[in-house]
């Protein structure tokens, strides 16, 4: 199946039945009254994120959703049918905004989450709602409401714990069928990776995190060269970059500038996205002769002037796979015990702060009525 990870469609909710204007008009009761019923409400258009849908392929050709309108009331206080909602289920990680707008509608991101797309019409009233005791006969209805339309723009944004990053052919695409479940093409050509993969990373039977690879990056991805940067979205849910390099490369390019680049088109794209953490991965340890790999890598990390987390690996032979992914899980797992202490501290705060109101201040207090 094709791998889509972008699509433009326009949700239309059905409009709300009109009410009636009726009367009784039975044997023995000359005066009946009114008995005109009330307009069915029009249907709703709703998502649903779904864990066992991977792509957006099904909403790249069919672009239209319309629910059906309400059925109008009818005399003998007969209320017009409501309409079925239509539920449009949706990748997790879906991110769901206003065309015209920019306004983010939702974001998708658990399974069986669900959120309103367009709202479906109110029906109108009957004109039994019209009657009092000064308006007997009352000839009053309500027609239905109009339910609501709009286009509407989704993105998926593949959920991950850690992301890779590199140029075409850095070795990205073996890495992940090395120390993960997934099974990406793999080629001596770039460009061989063209949309995402992801793989889960299983360290032991119940501890595994959940890895991305995207397409390789050249420089000047950011103004349209390669397969730009369409794919970095998929990147922007992670906890962990990983930056993938060839430090033997076939063509004898520069490895050093090939990063910097990388790094360049990154803040370029988006600068929370370079903020990440990232940590820095020499790979095809085997092509370079033992007697030169310190010294090579050396040279790299000046030249390059990093100070962050090295790790040197070789994919093809899975050297140093195993205590890089032992880091990665380790690194996660104290990013996740920061989470829960920083959710545990602000529920202590709030629940200080509700104690600490003096029931007797009369800011607390309701007026008398």
């Amino acid at each position: 199946m094709k791998f889509i990870d972008e699509a433009k469609i326009e949700v239309i909710a059905g409009n709300g039945g009109n009410g009636v204007a009726s009367f009784c008009r039975e044997k023995f009761r000359p005066f009946g009254g009114p008995d005109g019923g009330d307009g069915g409400k029009g249907g709703s258009i709703w998502a649903v994120a779904d864990r066992n849908i991977n792509t957006l392929v099904d909403y790249r050709y069919s672009k239209m959703h319309k629910a059906r309108n309400g059925e109008n009331g009818r005399g003998s206080d007969c209320y017009g049918k409501g309409a079925d909602d239509i539920t449009l289920r949706m990748p997790v990680g879906t991110l769901i905004t206003d065309f015209e707008s920019g306004e983010i509608v939702a974001d998708l991101t658990e399974h069986g989450q669900t959120a309103l797309l367009a709202q479906g019409g109110e029906g109108g009233w009957g004109n039994i709602h019209f009657k009092s005791s000064t308006n007997r006969a009352p000839r009053q209805k309500s027609d239905g409401k109009e339910g609501a339309r709009r286009e509407l723009k989704l993105e998926l944004k593949v959920l991950a714990d850690v992301g890779l990053l590199g140029m075409p052919n850095a070795g990205k695409s073996t890495f992940i069928t090395a120390v993960s479940n997934a099974k990406p093409k793999i080629a001596d050509y770039p460009f061989t990776t063209l949309h995402p993969n992801l793989g889960v990373v299983r360290v032991s039977h119940e501890k595994s995190f959940v890895i991305a690879d995207i397409p390789g990056l050249i420089e000047g991805a950011a103004d349209g060269a390669g397969l730009g940067v369409q794919f970095l979205r998929h990147l922007q849910r992670t906890g962990l970059l990983l930056h993938i390099v060839d430090l033997a490369p076939f063509d004898n390019v520069d490895p050093v500038k090939e990063a910097k680049a990388i790094v360049k088109e990154l803040k370029k794209y988006d600068e929370s996205l370079h903020a990440k953490p990232r940590w820095l991965v020499l790979n095809k340890l085997d092509v370079v002769p033992a007697d030169e790999r310190v010294k090579r890598v050396k040279d790299f990390i000046k030249r390059f002037a990093w100070k962050g987390p090295v790790f040197e690996i070789s994919a093809l032979t899975r050297e140093g796979c195993e205590d890089l992914v032992m880091a990665i899980y380790e690194y996660l797992a104290e990013q996740r015990q920061q989470e829960h202490r920083a959710e545990e501290t602000q529920m202590v705060q709030e629940a200080r702060s509700i104690a600490s109101i003096d029931p007797d201040d009369p800011r607390f207090k309701l007026a008398d009525s």
